[in-house]
């Protein structure tokens, strides 16, 4: 099927949504098609900038301000070094982790929620102490956390044959041959999670740079995570659902394509405690993890002054020999000139696909972004007049998903206010592409109009809450292209990722990437180790965060 046959698939069946059972169609509510700046990315293929009109010098550079370049702004900020400067080229600063608001409620853009944080994510502990998040020690077993960013109960349900069940592992008509493999999932990620090499690192930690190189885990990157399971005697067909829908929900991509690496990863990584809520709590907040952007900006500026250039497309980066600076133009829209700083140290906190478009000379670092691959991704946010009508089963949730569906589910903004008679609230519906190429995600993102994409939402919708559409104020929709790195096998052990991870003379990189899938803790770890290791280069005295 073509673009153009899938676009004329998707209008009919809206349509004949919109005209069942002979009642009058409901009109689409109103909202904005939102995403990433397109026009000015698509510029730098164009490359029609204007000669640099004026030139500075900067001692530090930061390109892009998602969590690694705002981590890395922090960490500077923390040590007392304060000649640097954040570009970006959005409005605002947030990356994978902005939000919006309205007179409802503030809702994400993208990243909703912060796993309790293991003890090897020590610079995560860090910030949270610093926001008054965590409270006491942050290198304590079992900290205490502020309640209000505690994911209030009940925190998941699924939707399924009409019904709604706790928890997201199917249950209901589920054989006992079955359950017993999810007993033996569950088991063998235990294990995999409790297991520590003779160096005593873990199997899988978080950040996945501490993790054990030990050759037999090495090899599962080699292969795909269904496979992975295949070979290990799992042939439930509900539990390949529910590992297939993980694999979606952190890496847009399903258990076919991911690797076995990362997809175990996803389960064994995650042992954060605390001594007032249990092991499987997250951290969140109505504008999901802008709280932390927000508190990191916060940091920086009270310690160093305002810091953040936005609006500004870095378009050149030309490295010189050894002992000379950077040169790095950027091209600022809203005064229609271009600017070239001379940078000492540069990090890059930008994600790598654009590495190829900006880095001049440095072919070996082209091929090497060029192998990676990156996930389309749509959020819509539906502002509801009050909470809808729902079906038999468990009580509405802050994670809500549907079995088999198209989206992987909605998030209740408001779940954290624990209202027992809610008002009008915002569900924050996500939405992979895992089911089409990249390439043709990303065609469907820029040519599919808004009523489409709005329709199907709430066509899916509709099956757990009949009266959604009638009471959908507004449905805004965002779209990001390159939503997250894909962990195809053979990234997170190959080469290419190595490269990114390398501390450069003058130039180290930043983003979530360099992981090789888009976590938080991945982000904020890779911008205070760049952050680290510039300081040193500089000679500038501080105290890690990184243990």
């Amino acid at each position: 099927m073509d673009r153009r046959d899938f676009l004329t698939a998707v209008a009919a069946a809206g349509a004949a949504s919109l005209t069942g059972c002979g009642s009058a169609p409901v009109p689409l509510p109103p909202g904005d098609l939102l995403g990433a700046s397109l026009d000015l990315g698509h510029r730098l293929r164009a490359r029609n900038f204007a000669p640099p009109g004026e030139t500075r010098q900067v001692p530090v550079l930061i390109v892009g301000a998602g969590i690694g370049g705002l981590a890395a702004g922090w960490k500077l900020a923390q040590s007392g070094f304060a000649d640097f400067l954040i570009v970006e080229l959005e409005s605002e600063a947030g990356g994978n982790s902005r939000a919006g608001s309205n007179a409802v409620s503030a809702y994400p853009w993208g990243a909703h929620y912060l796993p309790l944080p293991t003890r090897e994510a020590t610079a995560v502990r860090e910030l949270l102490a610093e926001l008054g998040v965590l409270q006491g020690d942050p290198r304590a077993v079992q900290p205490v956390y502020d309640e209000r960013y505690l994911c209030a109960t009940p925190q998941e349900r699924l939707y399924r044959h009409g019904r709604w069940q706790e928890g997201l592992m199917p249950q209901t008509g589920v054989s006992a041959a079955e359950r017993n493999q999810y007993q033996q999932f569950s088991e063998l990620m235990e294990d995999f999670r409790i297991r520590r090499d003779g160096l005593g690192r873990r199997a899988f930690a978080l950040p996945m740079a501490l993790s054990s190189r030990a050759p037999e885990l090495l090899a599962l990157d080699r292969i795909s995570m269904r496979d992975w399971l295949l070979t290990q005697g799992f042939d439930s067909p509900h539990l390949h659902w529910y590992v297939n829908y993980a694999c979606r929900d952190d890496y847009g991509t399903g258990s076919a394509a991911v690797s076995a690496w990362a997809g175990i990863h996803y389960f064994a990584c995650r042992d954060g405690e605390a001594r007032n809520a249990g092991s499987e709590t997250v951290l969140t907040a109505p504008a999901g993890n802008a709280w932390l952007v927000a508190g990191m900006l916060r940091s920086i500026q009270a310690r160093v002054g305002e810091r953040l250039l936005t609006d500004a497309l870095v378009f050149h980066v030309a490295t010189a020999a050894r002992g000379r600076p950077i040169a790095v133009d950027l091209f600022l829209p809203g005064e229609d000139r271009t600017l070239r700083l001379l940078v000492e140290q540069l990090i890059w906190a930008a994600p790598l696909f654009l590495v190829p478009q900006v880095f001049a000379g440095q072919p070996a670092l082209h091929a090497a972004a060029r192998s990676y691959s990156y996930a389309p991704w749509l959020v819509a946010n539906l502002t509801l007049s009050r909470f809808p009508d729902d079906r038999v089963g468990a009580a509405p949730a802050w994670d809500n998903v549907l079995y088999g569906g198209a989206s992987l589910g909605y998030v209740v903004a408001t779940h954290q206010q624990m209202r027992l008679r809610p008002g009008a609230t915002v569900f924050t519906c996500y939405r992979a592409f895992d089911d089409m190429s990249p390439q043709r995600g990303r065609e469907a993102l820029r040519d599919t109009p808004r009523e489409i994409w709005a329709e199907q939402i709430l066509a899916e919708l509709e099956q757990p809450h009949p009266d959604i559409r009638q009471l959908t104020t507004r449905l805004d929709i965002f779209r990001n292209g390159h939503a997250m790195a894909r962990p195809l096998p053979g990234l997170i052990t190959g080469a290419a990722r190595q490269q990114f991870a390398i501390d450069g003379e003058r130039l180290r990189f930043a983003h979530a990437d360099v992981s090789g899938f888009s976590l938080f803790e991945e982000a904020q770890y890779r911008g205070v180790l760049a952050a680290e290791r510039t300081l040193r280069r500089l000679g500038v005295r501080f105290r890690s965060s990184l243990g």
